[in-house]
Parts: C-alpha cells; sequence; structure tokens
C-alpha cells in the first residue's frame, strides 16, 4: 500500500493544497482497494479506515508518531528515549505520550526512529551518524532539535523537541499568562525602545527565548535588525528589514564550518541598528559585548544561568573562551559598559514560567561589577490548586534613566515612584 503512493506522489508537486488533497484522495482508493481485496479479512469500518489513512499520510510525509504531537498546542516539549518511550510535558510537568486509544506512543523498531531523525536533519543540511552522533537542528515551524544517537546514547536514539508557538507571544499574552504583571510588561516594552541593551537568563526550559521573542516585538518595525543564531528560532514577526543568519556545522571533511564568533562579526558588517543573538555559549560573548559597546545600542539575547548576577560570571568565563588573554579588568568594564538590564526567567515549582528578577549593571566599583534590582519576585505560599502565589515587586533604588531621556521617552512613573 505504502509502496503503491510512494510510486505515485513523485507525480504530484506537493507544493500547494491542491496537491496535497490529491495525495490524501489517491491515498483512500488505495486503502479502499486494498480493504476490499488483499486484506479483506481485517473487516475495517469507515473510522478504522480513516486512522489508517491519517498514520499512512503522516509516516510518508510527516513525522509519523510525532505528528499529532508537534500539532497539540497544549504540548510544550517531546522527549524521546529510544524507540519504545516516548513522554512529553505539558503544564510544566512531564508524562508519556498516549494516543487516542490511551496506548503508550512508541515506534515500531529503530530503523523508524532513524527514518523520522533523517527527515530532521536532511532539510536543514545537518547530518548525524556514528561519526558526528550529537547534532542541533529545527523544525519548519521553528521547533528546537537535539538528537543523540549511538554509540553516545546508550539505549537507541535520544530526541528532544523544544516546541515554539506558532505565532509568538507578545508580552501582553505573557501578562496573561501570569509571566509578569502588565505595568512591569510596559516598563520592559519602552526599555527596548529607549534602547537599553538587554540579556535574558534563565535555566533550560524557563521560556528565555520565548521572552527575548516577545520583547523583539517592542522594537520599532523600521529598524534594522541582524539575528545571529545556533539553530535558528526567533521569529520577529513586526520587522521589516531584517537579515537572518545561522551557524552552519563542518563537511564531511571536516571543512566549511560557521561558528557564532564568525557571524556576530559578520553581522557587526552589515549595517545593524541592533543585534539579536539567540544565546551566547562561548567566545562569540566578546563580540557581542562589543557590538553592545559601538554603537548597537537596543541589542538583547540569552544565556544560561541560575541568577541575573551568575549571568555576569558566566559572561566572564565566556569571553575568556575566545582566547584573548584579557585581564579580568577589562572585561568587567566591557560588561559594565555594554550591558544594562539583566531579566531574569525560572520554572517556579508549580511548573509556571514567570519573571524572578529584573536587574540593573549601574557600575564598576573596587573591580567588583554593581547590580541593583529594580523588581524581584517574592512568593507568598501556594494555593489550594497547587499554584504557586506571589508576584513581582519593585525594589528601592536610583533607577538610571539616560537613555530614556536620550531618546525622548518619558520615564515610567513605577521606576520614579517606587525606586526613588
Amino acid at each position: 500500500m505504502r509502496e503503491r503512493l510512494t510510486k505515485n506522489r513523485s507525480l504530484v508537486d506537493l507544493s500547494t493544497p491542491e496537491s496535497q488533497e490529491e495525495i490524501r484522495e489517491m491515498a483512500w482508493r488505495v486503502i479502499e482497494e486494498e480493504s476490499g481485496g488483499q486484506f479483506a479479512y481485517l473487516m475495517l469500518t469507515t473510522l478504522e479506515k480513516g486512522e489508517l489513512l491519517e498514520k499512512l499520510l503522516q509516516a510518508m510525509f510527516g513525522l509519523g508518531i510525532l505528528e499529532p504531537l508537534l500539532n497539540d498546542p497544549s504540548i510544550k516539549e517531546i522527549m524521546i528515549n529510544g524507540a519504545k518511550q516516548v513522554f512529553i510535558e505539558r503544564d510544566g510537568r512531564p508524562e508519556l505520550a498516549r494516543d487516542k486509544q490511551g496506548q503508550a506512543l512508541a515506534f515500531h523498531d529503530q530503523a523508524e526512529l532513524m527514518h523520522v531523525i533523517d527527515k530532521i536533519v536532511s532539510p536543514i543540511n545537518r547530518k548525524v551518524d556514528e561519526v558526528d552522533p550529537i547534532v542541533d537542528g529545527r523544525l519548519p515551524d521553528g521547533s528546537r532539535v537535539n538528537i543523540v544517537i549511538k554509540p553516545i546514547s546508550l539505549d537507541g536514539p535520544a530526541v528532544t523537541i523544544r516546541k515554539f508557538p506558532r505565532a509568538p507571544y507578545t508580552l501582553e499574552e505573557l501578562v496573561s499568562f501570569g509571566a509578569l504583571p502588565g505595568e512591569v510588561a510596559e516598563i520592559l516594552g519602552l526599555m527596548v525602545q529607549a534602547k537599553y541593551n538587554f540579556f535574558i537568563s534563565g535555566g533550560t526550559g524557563s521560556g528565555k527565548t520565548t521572552f527575548l521573542n516577545s520583547l523583539s516585538m517592542k522594537i520599532p518595525s523600521w529598524e534594522r535588525l541582524v539575528t545571529v543564531e545556533d539553530a535558528a528560532e526567533l521569529k520577529l514577526v513586526q520587522a521589516e528589514n531584517i537579515v537572518r543568519l545561522e551557524t552552519r556545522p563542518p563537511n564531511i571533511e571536516g571543512k566549511g564550518s560557521i561558528t557564532m564568533r564568525d557571524l556576530v562579526r559578520t553581522a557587526l558588517r552589515m549595517r545593524p541598528e541592533r543585534i539579536v543573538v539567540g544565546e551566547v555559549r562561548g567566545g562569540e560573548a566578546l563580540d557581542m559585548l562589543q557590538a553592545m559597546n559601538t554603537g548597537h545600542d537596543g541589542s538583547l539575547s540569552t544565556g544560561h544561568a541560575n541568577s541575573a548576577r551568575d549571568l555576569l560570571g558566566r559572561l566572564e568565563t565566556m569571553v575568556l573562551m575566545a582566547g584573548l588573554e584579557l585581564p579580568v579588568t577589562a572585561i568587567r568594564q566591557q560588561i559594565v559598559s555594554a550591558v544594562d538590564i539583566v531579566v531574569h526567567l525560572a520554572k517556579f515549582r508549580d511548573g509556571k514560567r514567570r519573571v524572578a528578577q529584573i536587574t540593573e549593571i549601574i557600575g564598576l566599583e573596587h573591580n567588583e561589577i554593581l547590580t541593583q534590582d529594580l523588581f524581584a519576585f517574592q512568593e507568598q505560599g501556594m494555593d489550594i490548586q497547587g499554584n504557586l502565589r506571589g508576584k513581582l515587586v519593585p525594589m528601592k533604588g536610583i533607577f538610571h534613566k539616560e537613555k530614556f531621556l536620550a531618546a525622548g521617552i518619558a520615564v515610567p512613573e513605577m521606576l520614579c515612584q517606587e525606586l526613588r
């Protein structure tokens, strides 16, 4: 049955809805013929034939059993531990993936799983084999994919898919989800327009990329943006003048790789008004800091850290990874001059992602970076539904509003009143 469809689909252009519907009709005819002939003993009902049709099309043109999971907006992450075990994350908690009948989802064998992996990596010119058993990639909708196969993964291929919404969330939508208060979201939006340099910090799965997308929507649409990513995930839907750059792994001969450092340096030559780096992990941190220090105010990036303060320490380490023997004093001076605001995100014990801390970098004193929290999340216990109660509250201090004044934007009243 599958062989007949595979032979016929080569005659049809699948790029249009009409041709895709033609394939669907062709598949239904094949199922009707086969179920009334060679496989008549199965006595399939119309409902069962419909389910068979969907599975057949998913296997041929999609990612097989993963398609329903990818199309379910409530699922945020898909975790495959070998061919026989698929987990999902929904509402912040992992659970076993199940089909409509409640049966645990599983691939028939490792070969089927490897076929799906090949479908993921081939369109983005990545490869995964015993020589290169680890690969990072993305799906057409921007979802992030990490793949590890044998001999690194002992129990078979391990695939982790971090899903992103098809339409990126706005700051206002994050407010409705309880990620931050509305007045704080408004302040952050004004800071973006005033060209404060942002770093978004947080642990794995804390929502850094989602938040970066939301913040970037506050960038005026006419400004020229250059994005730099290891695997393209950002969706800057409001940008009109945008260049998107993505790294490239080495070829089979070990040549031709394009690194994050290469791309950040290239971005500086493309006349950007702002540079958005998906995540800094190594020596590109130095280039990013220099970009923020050389007329590209309003740039944004993300980094893994346990707190806003920890991010600054990680930035120091990443700058040293650039291979330049810079003194710590010079590195810290670069950080202080470049970074204005750190927004720290966290996944709390009720499974929800929230802004935990908004910190301002205010200077260097006795070779130590001085910071002050503008806002911090204060917990107030759990309610009877198991949800964490608390709120992001303003802290005391003197906010440095020079960029607001330079941009001609009125300083938000909360910053003037609460932080004096």
